[in-house]
């Protein structure tokens, strides 16, 4: 089953990528509904790098756990038409919780120029998810992206944060 977001955000593709290697912009993408606290002794990396594989707990409202997931990040890109696209992705597994009746959970992210939109950035989500509860836990997962779509949009303005060269902050 898949759950599919497709945005038009108001970032550049860069500031776009750099935010979906930050677990800290990842985790504003749920707040309040769930945090993401990190599981290993030296926490969550500063940015999410092809290989990593990071196991972290998952609370609803910040005080019920929701169950533990191992986030494991690859990487790619690709050529189209419209320029190159960027995709992350996060092929780990809910290892605990009511997620963790999935056996399949593949979560890509791709960025890419808007098409006719210079500086702003075409955003797609794709979620797969399968096993025996898959349409039980859809619904609630749809849910859960469409608040996730409408935080990006939100949050897209401030992930730009390059100073000007001439800046004396640089």
């Amino acid at each position: 089953m898949r759950i599919l977001l497709k945005l038009v955000i108001d970032c550049d593709p860069d500031a776009a990528w750099r935010a979906i290697h930050s677990p800290r912009a990842v985790a504003e993408l749920y707040g309040p509904l769930l945090d993401l606290e990190p599981l290993i002794p030296d926490g969550l990396p500063t940015a999410w790098s092809p290989g990593d594989d990071v196991p972290v707990q998952l609370a609803a409202m910040g005080k019920v756990p929701a169950g533990r997931q191992l986030i494991h990040v690859s990487e790619r890109e690709v050529d189209e038409p419209a320029g190159r696209v960027r995709i992350f992705r996060d092929s780990g597994i809910p290892l605990t919780g009511p997620l963790s009746s999935l056996d399949v959970w593949d979560h890509q992210m791709a960025v890419s120029p808007a098409p006719g939109e210079p500086g702003r950035t075409l955003w797609r989500d794709r979620l797969v998810i399968g096993g025996p509860t898959a349409p039980i836990l859809w619904p609630v997962l749809w849910s859960a992206w469409q608040w996730r779509g409408a935080r990006i949009r939100a949050l897209a303005p401030t992930w730009a944060h390059d100073l000007p060269a001439d800046d004396p902050e640089a």
